[in-house]
């Protein structure tokens, strides 16, 4: 049981972000606390402007999908502990509260953005 443990820390000043190590890599799983449509149209314009990243060597995979709420994951270079999390969170939390305001429609490379986030999602039942 010990062996299937998956090493996860907390990053400070974000509520419901966790840092966790899974063989190779590192992650990123964020529960955000908006409403799911909203979130994934707000997710799609940062892919179309190339802001959805967190840096240098991450890469958003997809997201986890529970009860309504949506849980982006990022890879992370595996040697990027959660503390190395709480500035490029901060400025990605800052960047998607932005793109939340933005309710104008999706631009039709945004909508593909879109479709393409939604294939990457996994609802966890």
């Amino acid at each position: 049981a010990n062996a299937s443990i998956v090493p996860t820390a907390r990053v400070a000043g974000q509520r419901s972000a966790y840092w966790c190590r899974m063989k190779e890599r590192g992650h990123l799983r964020w529960v955000m606390p908006h409403d799911e449509e909203p979130l994934l149209d707000a997710l799609a314009r940062l892919s179309v402007a190339g802001q959805v990243s967190l840096g240098e060597g991450t890469r958003y995979v997809g997201s986890f999908r529970a009860h309504g709420l949506l849980a982006p994951v990022w890879d992370l270079p595996l040697a990027t502990g959660a503390e190395a999390l709480e500035e490029p969170a901060a400025a990605f939390r800052s960047r998607l509260a932005d793109v939340l305001a933005d309710t104008t429609p999706l631009t039709a490379e945004q909508r593909r953005a879109r479709s393409g986030l939604l294939s990457r999602q996994l609802t966890l039942r």
